[in-house]
């Protein structure tokens, strides 16, 4: 099994992951850019580069046919890899995405237009803002040590550019130009949402359906965008019985 890029931190999924792996092979990723990831200046991160690259790293893993399960951003690149790089999955889950226009926060939309200004507040200003905008991603309110994680790999010098780059090289033209492709979708897949996800409301998951005609939608209660965290047990719960339906017991 393959997990896609989990919200800016694969870290986030690790205690799911850790759960899953009683069953399968997991594995998770940082897209270059993020969590633990090089930063490099020069690194194209935008979903377009992401796409690719990770069919790519889906074929160096020797994955011909990976479950796929993706967060927030990693829907829209596991999207790309598969309906523009000829990525084949056994079946895609995916949890909270972003893969329909329009998207993007207020606070997220400000950032992409004055990203060089951001890129130069002072450190404890950048870290005050960006520990405001995580904490707004969960509906139930993130424990210190979980909102340290989230926050780190942006909190140094490296880490600073790199947040406000991302925000700036992120575009809808890159999910507008696949979301046409959704109906050609021949896997098996699942569609999870966060109730109270205000980042990107629980109707877009009836709109992702209605653009893949045989996906089936779980709505999590009392969970956010960070569902992982808001809503631990109900994601492995529905993530387990999902897992067993598309690859059961031989």
């Amino acid at each position: 099994m393959s997990a896609d890029a989990a919200w800016r931190s694969s870290a986030l999924w690790h205690p799911i992951a850790s759960a899953l792996s009683q069953r399968f092979t997991v594995y998770l990723w940082d897209m270059p850019g993020y969590g633990a990831s090089s930063k490099e200046a020069q690194q194209p991160v935008d979903l377009g580069a992401q796409g690719e690259l990770f069919a790519h790293l889906l074929e160096q893993w020797g994955l011909e046919r990976p479950h796929v399960i993706a967060h927030d951003l990693g829907g829209a690149v596991a999207l790309r890899a598969r309906l523009l790089h000829g990525t084949q999955y056994a079946s895609l889950c995916l949890v909270d995405v972003v893969a329909l226009s329009p998207w993007g926060s207020p606070f997220f939309t400000l950032v992409k237009r004055h990203a060089r200004v951001f890129a130069q507040l002072p450190p404890a200003v950048h870290r005050g803002a960006v520990e405001a905008y995580i904490r707004g991603a969960s509906h139930r309110g993130l424990r210190d040590d979980d909102l340290a994680m989230l926050v780190e790999p942006w909190a140094d010098d490296a880490g600073q550019s790199a947040f406000y780059r991302q925000i700036a090289q992120a575009d809808e033209r890159f999910t507008e130009q696949i979301e046409p492709g959704y109906g050609t979708l021949t896997e098996p897949v699942h569609i999870i949402w966060g109730a109270e996800d205000t980042w990107i409301p629980a109707d877009r998951a009836d709109r992702l359906q209605g653009a893949i005609p045989h996906a089936s939608v779980t709505i999590i209660v009392d969970a956010g965008h960070l569902i992982q965290l808001d809503a631990p047990a109900a994601l492995s719960a529905e993530l387990t019985r999902w897992m067993a339906t598309v690859e059961p017991v031989r």
